[in-house]
């Protein structure tokens, strides 16, 4: 009897080290893939990194032109406001008077298609 349970302990303690061995390999697994998936994100970061400088390289060359054109765009716009705000100072003061004149200076008279009766 003695010999059976002896044979049993250690068949069980056999089993443990074999559940610690599949254990440990289960952890090792994890941290390789873990190890794998942090490589790859920085792969794909330094790619992703690469191909939008590249980008914008070819971005500016291409836009490049378009850039002084709207520089040019906005100069010619500020010109024409100050233009425009310049004639509006020098013309105000005879625009509001002509206005005010032909509000305030009636003239009474009769209308050409006034038909009188008779």
């Amino acid at each position: 009897m003695a010999s059976q349970s002896q044979g049993i302990q250690q068949l069980l303690q056999a089993e443990k080290r074999a559940a610690e061995k599949v254990g440990e390999a289960r952890k090792r697994k994890t941290r390789r893939l873990k190890q794998a998936k942090e490589e790859a994100h920085a792969e794909i970061e330094q790619h992703r990194m690469q191909r939008e400088k590249e980008f914008k390289t070819r971005e500016a060359a291409a836009l490049g032109s378009h850039g002084n054109s709207a520089v040019e765009v906005d100069k010619e716009t500020g010109d024409k406001m100050g233009h425009i705000q310049d004639s509006y100072r020098q013309n105000r003061g005879a625009v509001l008077g002509n206005l005010l004149k032909m509000v305030c200076d009636i003239k009474p008279e009769i209308h050409a298609n006034y038909r009188t009766a008779g």
